[in-house]
């Protein structure tokens, strides 16, 4: 009874992560505010993507966004989102003036730009903020924020369950700028259905080793705790490398590829249960990988455009959420996997099976992101 129920814990997770999701990056959008004196200067990136799922862009709905369609939106845009960010200094409300309508692109497609203007009734040095953009839509949806205080740099992220900031601009803590974003990274891995898959697909065979052409379950837990040392190390120093590179500007790629590339490393993983080619260094397949990987992490730090000190911290806390995310995902699994690894159901279904189904997953994944098959947000 004991190995059943915990056959039908590991199908009912598993299955969880195979549903299949065409997001390529976490919903984000990207506030910075410059104080002087009374008054902040805004800058806020929405995308393209999330305002038409909002208020509706495509006005002949052919899939493209035209400049003359987001044109005709301004006052739309203006009244969407300024209504959903609201600021107080101290107890007093500060009123917000649209200025002027951009157009930028970011690592993961185009966005509008609305520069802005607030002003309070008095110098601002107690300031909070409330952020309710996209949450009543999209529960995964983020608000990431730069405030610029003559030279003092703070940041956050407004979520569903944290839409509100409090901020004294005369006392900036950096340990809570760490683990803010420590935290962001714990999410953004959770909801990374790309980089799951990835994991779960290399952990499956772990318990199992390969000879005469078929898996065999280990006898102690040791050769299976041995391998997935291997491989979460390999990982989490290959997507640290290229994630710390991204983010410093050494290292820059197109988003398509990369996303193809990570949805190609899926696929591979998942079909390397059914048809291993390393043996005995698995380690080395996670590494080139997991390479992609941190480029695939890197976007949100990248798009934020965090100076100095802060872009230090917004990445350690960042990478660290992003391991601690992945220690607790390694940790369910393989003791589960451990404890049923000789049932038939854990290789038939579980391994086999499953592995067909994450390919499959991948296959799908590949096709969208190398094709560009999501709805065109434009070319500006």
């Amino acid at each position: 009874m004991k190995r059943l129920s915990a056959s039908f814990l590991i199908c009912f997770l598993f299955f969880q992560f195979t549903e299949i999701t065409f997001a390529h990056k976490a919903s984000d959008s990207y506030l910075r505010f410059n104080i002087e004196d009374k008054t902040i200067q805004g800058q806020w990136d929405i995308a393209l993507r999330d305002l038409d799922f909002a208020i509706g862009l495509d006005g002949n709905d052919d899939g493209h966004v035209t400049w003359g369609e987001l044109r005709t939106k301004h006052e739309a845009i203006e009244q969407y989102a300024l209504t959903r960010l609201k600021f107080h200094q101290n107890t007093e409300a500060c009123w917000s003036k649209p200025q002027q309508h951009l157009v930028d692109s970011h690592t993961d497609g185009a966005y509008a730009v609305l520069n802005f203007a607030v002003v309070c009734p008095d110098p601002i040095s107690i300031l909070k903020i409330e952020y309710n953009l996209l949450f009543d839509l999209d529960p995964l949806h983020r608000g990431l924020l730069q405030i610029n205080d003559n030279g003092q740099v703070q940041t956050g992220v407004f979520s569903p369950k944290e839409p509100t900031r409090l901020l004294d601009l005369k006392k900036s803590s950096p340990w809570s700028e760490l683990f803010q974003f420590g935290r962001e990274g714990i999410w953004h891995i959770l909801i990374g259905y790309d980089h799951i898959l990835f994991l779960i697909s290399l952990m499956l065979p772990a318990v199992l080793y390969r000879k005469n052409g078929r898996w065999h379950p280990h006898d102690t837990f040791s050769p299976a705790w041995w391998d997935v040392l291997k491989i979460v190390t390999a990982f989490t120093l290959a997507h640290s490398m290229t994630l710390s590179l991204a983010v410093l500007g050494f290292v820059s790629l197109p988003s398509r590829w990369v996303e193809s590339a990570i949805a190609a490393s899926v696929l591979v993983a998942a079909l390397h249960n059914l048809y291993p080619v390393f043996r005995t260094r698995l380690w080395i397949m996670t590494f080139i990988f997991g390479l992609i990987h941190g480029l695939g992490f890197a976007s949100v730090l990248i798009d934020l455009g965090l100076p100095g000190q802060s872009l230090a911290l917004a990445l350690a806390g960042f990478n660290i959420g992003v391991e601690i995310g992945q220690v607790v995902i390694v940790s369910i699994l393989i003791p589960l996997a451990f404890l049923i690894r000789r049932s038939w159901s854990y290789q038939q279904i579980i391994l086999n099976f499953g592995s067909i189904i994450i390919g499959l997953v991948a296959f799908m994944w590949l096709l969208e992101r190398s094709m560009d098959m999501n709805v065109n947000m434009g070319t500006w």
